[in-house]
Order: C-alpha cells, then sequence, then structure tokens
C-alpha cells in the first residue's frame, strides 16, 4: 500500500556531497515522523537524522552541521542533504516515515530499499 523509492546514491569523493531523496505513494493520508537512518557492512543500522511533525530535528552526533533532513509535504518526499563527506558516511542509506494510510486507524512504519552512498577517492 505504501511504497519508498530512494534516490540520490552513488560514489562521491571525501568533501563532497550528495542529496538523496525519498518519495513516498500509496494510500497516505498523512506523513508525521520522518528518518533516515544508514548502515555499513557489519554494523547495526543507526539514526542519521530525525524530522518530527512537530518541526524538531535531531542528528546523529557524527552528522551534526554537515546533514540536514528536509520535506515537501505537497510531494510526499523527503530530502537528506549530505555535505563534506567522509569514508565513515560509506553505507547502504534508509529513508523512514510513520504515516497514516487509508484503512488503518493508527500510524504504521514504512521503510526505504536502501541506496549506497559510497565515499572514496
Amino acid at each position: 500500500q505504501v511504497r519508498l523509492v530512494e534516490s540520490g546514491g552513488g560514489l562521491v569523493q571525501p568533501g563532497g556531497s550528495l542529496r538523496l531523496s525519498c518519495a513516498a505513494s500509496g494510500n497516505i493520508l498523512s506523513i508525521y515522523t520522518v528518518a533516515w537512518y544508514r548502515q555499513s557492512p557489519g554494523k547495526e543500522r543507526e539514526s542519521v537524522a530525525t524530522d518530527s511533525s512537530g518541526g524538531s530535528q535531531i542528528y546523529a552526533d557524527s552528522v551534526k552541521g554537515r546533514f540536514t533532513i528536509s520535506r515537501d509535504n505537497a510531494k510526499n518526499t523527503i530530502y537528506l542533504q549530505m555535505t563534506s563527506l567522509k569514508p565513515e558516511d560509506t553505507a547502504v542509506y534508509y529513508c523512514y516515515i510513520d504515516a497514516l494510510v487509508i484503512g488503518y486507524s493508527r500510524l504504521n512504519g514504512y521503510w526505504g530499499q536502501g541506496t549506497q552512498v559510497t565515499v572514496s577517492s
């Protein structure tokens, strides 16, 4: 019922920038909290950035000042602008939303399929 399609990943040199996008589609009534996570080989998935429907944002210490989460409610799309990228940012990045969907009376969580970001010279 809900599909999240991510784009924008790829190979970038250290110090470079990328912008990830996550477009949500389906029988969505409202999107509340949105977030980006990442997972590197051999590590657990970790939260990178979260934006609540009230406007507060939380960032992992490792990305503060470099990454910015944003959303376009009209397009049901969320973004992650990443600057000053480092090799340790290399990971698969996943978007996540809490959404109210037609046919359900409570919020459900949905994940994107992931997009690879590789930071290397």
